[in-house]
C-alpha cells in the first residue's frame, strides 16, 4: 500500500498507519463502494467480480474500525452477507477502542422479508440487527425468533417506508455512531437524498466492464449536488483507493 494523497511520494504503509489514514470518528456514516474505471459496480450481479488491488485489505480495516455495518437486504441477499469475519488480534484492537469486539451487521429491509436460515442469521458471531418498516416489523419479528435478531422500526411519516433519519437514530441509540455502509446502491442513494453521508470511501478497479451494470447510487437526487473534499488516496498494484468527505 502506498499513500499517494496526503503528503505524496508513494510512502508505504502498514496496518497501523492504513488504519490511522482511514480512523472512523463519532458520528460519521461512512458509505464503502468498489467500481471499475468505467463506473460499473457489479460483474454478473455481484461486485466480488471486480478485481481491485488491496480492496479486500481495506474493506476488512473498514469494518474493523465500525461499530455497525449497514447493508439493504437486497444486497445482502446478492452478496451472500454473514456476520463480520473476525480474530482474536482485531476484537483485541476494537477492544483497546472502547468497542465492542465484533461489529453487527444491520440489514434494511422495508418488510423484514429476510430468510432465517441464511449466513446472516446461522454464521455469525454477533446476532445482526433488522431494520424494518413500521408496518412490516411485527411479521419481521415472528418469523426472524428464532434467530436472536433484534427488529427496529425505522419509519418517520410514512409507516410503510424506513426513513434515513429513523436509521441513524436507531443506530445511535444502541451506542453505535461509526457506521459503515456498504450498500446496495438504493441505500446508498436514500442516505444520500437525506444528506445523511459523511465520508465516501471508493475503490477503483482497473478494469473496463462496458455497459450494462448500474451506478454506485440510484433513487432520488439530493436537491443540490454535495460537495466532497478528497481526504486521501491509496494505490495498491494497479488499484486506486480514493476516500472523500463531505466539505
Amino acid at each position: 500500500m502506498r499513500r499517494i494523497w496526503p503528503t505524496g511520494g508513494g510512502e508505504d504503509l502498514d496496518r497501523e498507519a492504513l488504519a490511522d489514514l482511514y480512523a472512523h470518528p463519532p458520528g460519521c456514516v461512512r458509505v464503502n463502494f468498489v467500481a471499475s474505471a468505467d463506473g460499473a459496480v457489479a460483474v454478473d450481479g455481484v461486485s466480488g467480480g471486480l478485481e481491485a488491488p488491496g480492496d479486500k485489505e481495506v474493506f476488512g480495516l473498514l469494518r474493523e474500525l465500525a461499530d455497525v455495518v449497514l447493508v439493504g437486504s437486497g444486497t445482502a441477499r446478492a452478496e451472500g452477507y454473514r456476520g463480520a469475519r473476525t480474530s482474536p488480534d482485531r476484537e483485541e484492537r476494537r477492544r483497546a477502542r472502547g468497542q465492542a469486539p465484533v461489529p453487527p451487521i444491520a440489514v434494511v429491509s422495508t418488510h423484514g422479508e429476510l430468510d432465517p436460515a441464511s449466513g446472516l442469521f446461522t454464521d455469525t458471531t454477533v446476532a445482526p440487527l433488522v431494520l424494518t418498516a413500521a408496518v412490516g416489523a411485527e411479521g419481521a419479528r415472528e418469523a426472524l425468533g428464532g434467530t436472536g435478531a433484534e427488529v427496529v422500526p425505522v419509519s418517520g411519516e410514512d409507516p410503510g417506508a424506513t426513513d434515513p433519519d429513523a436509521i441513524v437514530a436507531a443506530l445511535a441509540a444502541r451506542g453505535l455512531t461509526r457506521v459503515l455502509c456498504e450498500g446496495g446502491p438504493a441505500l446508498f442513494g436514500a442516505l444520500l437524498a437525506a444528506d445523511r453521508v459523511d465520508e465516501l470511501c471508493l475503490s477503483l478497479a482497473p478494469q473496463l466492464v462496458g455497459g450494462g451494470p448500474g451506478r454506485i447510487v440510484t433513487g432520488p437526487s439530493p436537491d443540490v449536488p454535495r460537495q466532497l473534499g478528497l481526504a486521501s488516496v491509496v494505490a495498491h498494484g494497479d488499484g486506486l483507493m480514493l476516500r472523500y468527505r463531505r466539505a
